[in-house]
């Protein structure tokens, strides 16, 4: 069969009704109460014209109606476009543009401000949806452009589950983060998305769920385990982990904003058992509030902290075992076009591991598969269930999802890797933050993960900086921990020289007061590189 996230979701409501499926800023929701709340939504979008297929955008940012308005779009089969909140009005436009949305739920009165500067542009939009009171600013900008705009109200709507049959076949995209260029829009069949991201139903084993009476009864039975997601849900791994976890019936604790001493505090307050974060970006400052308050919070509910969709060094883990040594660590590979591709093992040099996996492999720029103990460096492919291809983008979907002469589709987003000869993948780190110093490749996240050992550091990111000789040198752009000393360029390399070649090495350090990222903890490389090509005078 086809497995449809809303009916997997409605069939784990049916399971365990009385269940806590979201606390949320401290109030707990069970499972019946968000099917009901979700049920409702669903109508209201039905009263409002809004049909199978068509998308709605969601410009918002976390809060209980994120999470109904989500459940309440796939229960009518339409499509929910996830929306950074943090971007500007032309990259707003770029997205409720390229994504076709007939409508747009907002909450913030800064967005609804923000979206009224653009309402006109967006040819396919008919209806917005605000949560709260209606900027007065949105209101004229919406009706000089002849778009509809109303309160998100569904309390007087029906709470009956009686919507069209599923498939399996509708679409959900999900918009990447779009750090090295425009976001692209990632198309995932549901029956896709419930076996790749969400791992079949059953993250914890090799066996996906047949069915979804076998998933009704898997939830009665999972213990009753608190995970908390520190990510904005318009990020493709908190998506992931938020669905991932209402197929299991699990309580998820989710806040407004990510704030790391509130974090901390959540463990103990909420009984919190796993921590999702976002690569060194979470990772680093929840590291400093653990330490902070280790002796005021009682973490020892918490045995695991997982991360996904950036790179978690080691300097980093080293500091959250310093509070809690029995901690589980987890680091997941994985991306919004390919979801969950396991965890990889970090090893004492900092580099990442894949053991042998049937998910993926490592090919040529002919897609040829790269043999194993060559020592030849490929293109990370995953392989088996990945999406059908970017939104109104067949030149890209063509270049990263090849299908094979046999048949077998791929996934090649640019990560390199090298195969040992045991069959293990050894991550490299992106090509497009590849650095070329003199003929030798550097990794940027390699470079990286030395910087964040140092004790000093809060956050670094790596890029090239123009060389006369070399061509490019290895540039470091860092922020230095409050109070700490702040190492020069001297220190620095002698700290990297441990465990780094020596052309690895940063021949310039950069300091600035904050390392610019996304709200999700990813990494905003063309920042960096304007930061140390001013740093070096050269001319943009």
């Amino acid at each position: 069969m086809g497995f449809n996230l809303a009916d997997v979701f409605e069939t784990v409501a049916d399971a365990v009704p009385d269940t806590v499926a979201l606390t949320y800023e401290g109030v707990d929701h069970s499972y019946r109460q968000l099917e009901v709340e979700s049920n409702k939504v669903a109508h209201m979008l039905t009263a409002a014209g809004i049909g199978a297929a068509e998308h709605v955008s969601l410009f918002l940012k976390n809060s209980v109606e994120h999470v109904t308005t989500i459940l309440g779009v796939i229960k009518i089969r339409a499509v929910p476009i996830n929306i950074n909140y943090r971007y500007t009005p032309a990259e707003l436009l770029y997205i409720f543009e390229n994504s076709d949305s007939v409508a747009i739920v907002v909450e913030e009165a800064e967005h609804q401000d923000n979206l009224a500067t653009i309402v006109g542009q967006i040819p396919t939009l008919r209806t917005i949806f605000v949560i709260g009171e209606i900027t007065e600013q949105l209101s004229v900008a919406a009706a000089d452009a002849g778009v509809d705009v109303r309160l998100f109200d569904p309390s007087g709507q029906s709470d009956e589950r009686d919507f069209e049959p599923r498939t399996g076949d509708e679409l959900w995209v999900l918009y990447t983060g779009g750090t090295t260029g425009y976001p692209k829009g990632v198309m995932w069949r549901h029956d896709d998305f419930f076996h790749k991201p969400l791992s079949g139903g059953n993250p914890y084993e090799d066996k996906p769920r047949k069915d979804l009476a076998e998933i009704g009864a898997a939830a009665k039975e999972f213990p009753g385990l608190s995970f908390l997601i520190a990510a904005p849900l318009m990020h493709g791994a908190a998506l992931y982990s938020l669905f991932t976890f209402l197929t299991l019936g699990a309580r998820l604790v989710l806040m407004r904003a990510f704030d790391p001493e509130k974090v901390v505090r959540s463990i103990e307050a909420d009984k919190v058992n796993v921590v999702l974060i976002v690569g060194d970006g979470m990772g680093s400052p929840l590291a400093d509030a653990m330490q902070k308050l280790k002796d005021e919070v009682d973490m020892s509910t918490l045995f695991s902290i997982t991360s996904g969709g950036a790179i978690w060094s080691v300097g980093v883990r080293e500091k959250m075992l310093a509070v809690k040594p029995d901690l589980l660590l987890r680091d997941n590979f994985g991306a919004s076009e390919t979801g969950n591709d396991g965890a990889f093992e970090v090893r004492e040099d900092g580099t990442l591991a894949m053991p042998p996996t049937s998910k993926m492999t490592v090919v040529d720029e002919k897609l040829n598969v790269i043999e194993p103990g060559t020592g030849d460096v490929g293109m990370i492919a995953r392989i088996g269930r990945v999406p059908l291809g970017y939104y109104r983008d067949e030149e890209k979907s063509a270049r990263t999802f090849p299908t094979l002469p046999d048949g077998t589709r791929l996934a090649v987003l640019g990560d390199m890797g090298q195969v040992e000869a045991d069959g293990t993948i050894v991550f490299l780190g992106r090509g497009s933050q590849c650095i070329n110093t003199g003929g030798e490749k550097v990794f940027a996240e390699e470079v990286e993960a030395c910087l964040h050992a140092h004790p000093s550091v809060a956050d670094a990111l790596v890029v090239p900086a123009p060389d006369e000789r070399m061509g490019q040198k290895v540039s470091a752009v860092v922020a230095i921990r409050p109070d700490a000393p702040e190492p020069d360029l001297d220190e620095i390399q002698a700290h990297c020289r441990t465990m780094l070649a020596g052309y690895k090495i940063p021949r310039l350090l950069v300091v600035v007061d904050e390392i610019m990222r996304t709200p999700a903890g990813k990494a905003d490389y063309r920042w960096a590189k304007q930061a140390a090509l001013d740093a070096t005078g050269t001319p943009v």
